[in-house]
């Protein structure tokens, strides 16, 4: 397919080679809502692939590693997790250096291959019970494949989305981001349920059912790689490729300091209060509250539904109000509400409250996840916007979000499960003080209009 691209409506002056002829704005909106689509079809796969393991580690963590206590075997299932994370900045710069130097789409791409692989081989990967130790190898070296693949995909795909985004509309379309991302996550507890409550026992599900999203995943990573096959570059890109392939890399992104700094920090908050009410609440339910692996099952895609529906009311306001109030607020209520929230759902026996009170988390959670793309890519400019976006998110990722799980287990396995809490709120309130001191992105938006 020839190499086209999106033009802003009311853009004048000569496209760069490639790019095709202009278009009027009926065919401009349906390209562009087209490449949205393509673009975030594909991110749904990824993260579904990626939190298809969070999900189901309930299940699977007896195959992958020696018989133990239940947090014994979680504690490993989430170091694995964790690793994965770990490698995510290495994704990102190269991955991002890759979308900044050759374009978006061939970026795309690749990450989604080797999330495919990455899922196959778990899939495949014999027991402990059958290889010993080599399970838990084989299950590590494929989360390192896919958390390379996580690592390019979430700066990439940021950034398409916010490039593609008509101008006054790019905190609705580009909230998108999270909407796959926790649709793939809500998939996954989709075929859980599936699982659970229609197809096998729980027996069934521990000895053989948990590879089944996993084969789903890898399958779903080969529609998504036809799908960005398809995808349209985007116009920036286009207009800033002579630029990007002179500049660009870690090198020229540290000309940048002042943002470095502030999408590592505002991530650090974000990502921790995120991973601890989705990916870890289903395991906190069961392990803390006492609720059945089906409940905490079914409170888990309830929640996350909602959640999904946030996102972009949450990025449509803040094209109306500006992102910098929105993103306050969130710093505010998880920095002073978290604590008392998260106590009063592991005192929670009931699945209808406890569903209630991380649906509130949630929402506030809500005013970083529907913003954090298009906030990171209004602040660097085109030639170094995905590896700005993605490196220094990746690394606060790596520490803070990839670990929340693992940090959250080891408390507990000490016998200090609340510290976990006041540990979320001073990472909530690290993010406070770069929101309080920032500046409206939307109004010094760097992205090409």
């Amino acid at each position: 397919m020839s190499e086209t691209s999106i033009a802003a409506s009311g853009e004048s002056g000569a496209l760069p080679a490639g790019a095709g002829p202009a278009i009027g704005s009926a065919q401009d909106t349906r390209r562009r809502l087209t490449a949205i689509f393509g673009g975030s079809i594909g991110n749904l796969i990824e993260w579904y692939d990626w939190y298809v393991y969070a999900t189901f580690s309930l299940y699977f963590a007896r195959a992958f590693f020696p018989a133990g206590d239940q947090t014994a075997q979680l504690l490993n299932t989430a170091a694995v997790f964790a690793a994965g994370f770990l490698i995510r900045p290495i994704g990102s710069w190269l991955l991002g250096r890759y979308a900044d130097r050759y374009g978006r789409k061939a970026s795309l791409q690749f990450s989604i291959m080797l999330m495919c692989t990455g899922s196959l081989i778990i899939a495949v990967t014999p027991t402990y019970a059958t290889i010993g130790s080599w399970a838990a190898f084989w299950l590590v070296f494929a989360r390192i494949l896919q958390g390379f693949s996580l690592g390019g995909e979430y700066g990439t795909s940021a950034t398409y989305l916010s490039e593609v985004a008509t101008p006054g509309r790019r905190g609705f379309y580009s909230s998108f981001q999270y909407v796959t991302l926790i649709s793939g996550q809500l998939i996954a507890t989709g075929i859980l349920m599936v699982l659970q409550f229609l197809l096998l026992t729980p027996h069934q599900l521990e000895e053989w059912g948990w590879r089944v999203p996993f084969v789903i995943g890898a399958l779903g990573a080969l529609c998504g790689l036809y799908l960005r096959r398809n995808l349209v570059e985007t116009d920036a890109f286009l207009k800033s490729r002579s630029k990007s392939r002179e500049a660009g890399g870690v090198k020229f992104l540290m000309k940048h300091p002042r943002e470095v700094l502030i999408v590592a920090c505002m991530t650090i908050g974000g990502t921790v209060a995120f991973y601890t009410y989705s990916a870890y609440m289903q395991k906190f339910l069961v392990n803390t509250v006492g609720l059945s692996k089906a409940e905490s099952t079914l409170v888990s895609a309830c929640t996350l539904f909602i959640f999904v529906l946030l996102q972009p009311a949450v990025g449509a306001l803040s094209d109306r109000i500006g992102r910098r109030p929105i993103l306050i607020t969130f710093g505010v209520l998880g920095t002073f509400g978290n604590i008392p929230l998260l106590t009063q759902i592991s005192k929670a026996h009931d699945p209808v409250v406890a569903g209630l009170l991380i649906l509130l988390a949630l929402v506030v959670i809500s005013g970083y996840t529907a913003l954090g793309a298009i906030v990171k890519a209004e602040l660097f400019p085109t030639e170094i916007r995905s590896i700005g976006v993605g490196l220094p998110s990746a690394i606060a990722i790596s520490i803070f979000g990839g670990t929340a799980e693992y940090v959250a287990l080891w408390f507990k396995q000490a016998g200090h499960e609340t510290w976990f809490y006041w540990y979320v709120s001073g990472c909530i309130a690290a993010s406070l003080i770069v929101f309080v001191s920032m500046r409206e992105s939307s109004r010094t938006s760097r992205i090409l209009s």
